[in-house]
């Protein structure tokens, strides 16, 4: 519930606001933007709708003559409603209902540490999830609100969720019990979920690490009605020692196991190093024969402007080269895909195989490495382009001789280091290069190059796998995502400042090939971190919502999983809001879900159970267990 001085404030914003949108009252001025209050009241009205439809209902508590609502002593004492109660006769206790003014506005915050006006600048993002009861919790309450930022209007938690009174302008507000406005999934689409397999399961000879283990596990899985399992086909692993020489196993066996439990199979075709980022527990090198080329030529790696290679993933800039033992990048990437492909024909000829999400960066993400933990990068620092080798600055040199400055080919020199602040450079800052013309010039090629070595990968994809869904993962960078310039997301690829959309392009491009899009649910990191957000100006939900927004946009499905373990109900119903957004004009919801991931913790009997209602509930059937 919030404070009496946050109240107060919000209530004097809000009579300035009608002094502003009153022709002839206080400034005699008109509202600046009328398209933004038109969609804050059509979501206070529809929040309005649902609290009363849950009042009428009598799931609220009684609602006395004047309008005016409160949980009734029945509700408190777990007995049935009655028609009245001695509180409700009571005529000294005035209990009134407090507006959410920043509850239609999520991913949007006006607490932004810019002299650029955040809201007014925004050209993202069509639908908005309403706010609703059971979207939060009082145990999360303090977070969502430390999320909007710390200047001017905080988010506010509705009065009919909780379990306490407050006071605004000495009157009474009634806060109910989260778990008495649950929200019920039951005949809401059905969205397949699948669990991630642990990132070893297959070892460094291809084999499989723990079978025994791996079979009782499946079998609990099946159990939990999950519709598959998703696992890492590490390049490092199969074409670990030769080029052109597959040993797919351990693969071949796990595939096996899963189809004779009659589970269904999502595969990642993992170009990447793993070890070197958050969650990983095991260490998978890239190929013994690619980083014998790097000792040599390292300018096959991403590398920063003080030279540091970074052998996670391949630069982009050989996708076209011919360095990798007379092959290029891509002609590697599509040999080892049609490897796969005809060594597990029967497999995708069963149906076994429902999609293949194709890794594209570093941890399988389309997005540069611009925030490597091994060079020093700690959260949440901008991070750094990663632009440096040879080839893409070979790129770089003939893009800007084209459009004729070639003093352009160059990175920009005041960008800062990983663990810079936005406002602490000359690029980044409020009214910095990053929108002056050489700056625009760079992020745009910088971000083309992203774009077109996804569209260049999946054409390959598309063909190894044709019949078959094929998806690309993209990453939430959501730090520094309610400044003007979006720092962390430009030095990563996106070039998605506060006046365009970084992520339409992409959008548009994986509509090209047919393929879905994999993002995972950034807010959870929220919920599992003590994390200052605010400090960092990030916003994981206005980002979610304007990604899925694109790609609903251009109608590509949506896959989704969770950015960290999660074992609590507060987690999933997040998952679930997200997966099946409330009052979306179009119904849309995720095309899958993937849980990250298959681990001893999970099979905990108290943490399982609570995966099978969150199975139950994402498969669309009624859970009649309502208790938190």
């Amino acid at each position: 519930m919030a404070s009496n001085s946050s109240n107060n404030q919000f209530l004097h914003h809000q009579h300035i606001q009608e002094q502003v949108s009153t022709p002839g009252g206080g400034g005699g001025t008109r509202r600046s933007r009328p398209l933004e209050e038109k969609e804050r009241t059509k979501l206070r009205e529809r929040h309005r709708r649902a609290i009363t439809a849950r009042i009428l209902a009598g799931k609220l508590g009684v609602v006395l003559p004047d309008g005016t609502t409160f949980p009734s002593r029945s509700q408190q004492n777990s007995r049935p409603l009655g028609g009245t109660s001695a509180a409700a006769t009571s005529s000294s206790t005035h209990l009134v209902s407090q507006q959410t003014p920043s509850a239609s506005l999520r991913g949007i915050s006006p607490g932004c540490r810019t002299s650029v006006d955040y809201n007014s600048c925004r050209l993202k993002g069509v639908f908005m999830p309403t706010p609703s009861p059971y979207d939060l919790s009082t145990s999360t309450q303090s977070q969502n609100s430390a999320m909007m930022g710390d200047g001017g209007e905080q988010t506010e938690s509705h009065p009919l969720i909780g379990g306490s009174l407050d006071t605004v302008n000495d009157k009474q507000v009634v806060d109910i019990s989260p778990k008495l406005a649950e929200r019920d999934f039951g005949g809401t689409p059905y969205v397949p979920v699948y669990v991630m397999l642990p990132l070893g399961v297959v070892n460094m000879k291809c084999e499989l690490a723990d079978p025994d283990g791996l079979l009782k596990q499946l079998r609990v899985l099946k159990s939990a009605n999950v519709d598959g399992v998703k696992v890492d086909c590490w390049w490092g692993i199969v074409e670990a020692h030769a080029p052109m020489e597959y040993n797919w196993n351990g693969y071949k066996r796990l595939f096996q196991m899963v189809h004779e439990h009659k589970l269904k199979l999502q595969v990642v075709m993992s170009f990447h190093e793993c070890g070197c980022n958050v969650g990983d527990d095991v260490c998978i090198p890239l190929p013994h024969w690619i980083a014998e080329i790097g000792r040599s030529n390292p300018d096959i790696f991403f590398t920063d402007r003080e030279g540091r290679c970074n052998p996670e993933c391949l630069s982009w800039g050989i996708d076209k080269e011919r360095v990798l033992r007379g092959r290029t990048a891509l002609e590697v990437y599509f040999d080892y895909m049609r490897s796969f492909r005809v060594e597990f024909d029967e497999f995708f000829e069963d149906g076994l195989i429902s999609m293949v999400e194709v890794g594209l960066g570093p941890c399988g993400e389309l997005r540069y490495p611009s925030c490597p933990v091994k060079h020093g990068w700690r959260y949440p620092g901008i991070g750094e382009f990663q632009c440096y080798d040879q080839y893409l600055l070979k790129n770089l040199r003939k893009t800007a001789e084209a459009r004729g400055h070639p003093f352009w080919a160059r990175g920009p020199e005041n960008a800062g280091t990983y663990n810079t602040q936005p406002h602490e450079t000359g690029f980044f800052c409020d009214g910095g290069d990053y929108d002056g013309h050489y700056g625009r010039f760079f992020l745009n090629w910088y971000s083309r190059v992203l774009v077109e070595h996804g569209d260049q990968v999946l054409s390959f994809a598309k063909l190894a796998f044709e019949g078959t869904q094929i998806a690309a993962k993209l990453s939430g960078i959501h730090w520094w995502y309610k400044t003007a310039s979006h720092a962390a997301e430009l030095t990563a690829g996106f070039y998605n400042p506060s006046n365009r959309d970084g992520y339409a392009a992409i959008a548009v491009m994986l509509k090209k090939h047919a393929a879905a899009l994999n993002f995972s649910c950034s807010k959870l990191r929220m919920l599992d971190q003590q994390v200052n957000f605010a400090d960092a100006l990030a916003d994981p939900d206005g980002l979610l919502w304007q990604v899925l927004n694109a790609a609903w946009d251009v109608d590509i499905p949506i896959a989704s999983e969770n950015a960290l373990p999660c074992h609590d109900r507060v987690a999933y119903n997040k998952i679930l809001d997200n997966a099946k957004p409330l009052n979306n004009p179009d119904g849309r919801h995720f095309w899958s879900f993937t849980y990250l991931r298959l681990s001893p913790l999970l099979m905990e009997r108290q943490n399982f159970m609570e995966f099978e209602r969150f199975v139950k509930r994402m498969h669309g059937e009624a859970v009649l267990d309502r208790q938190v």
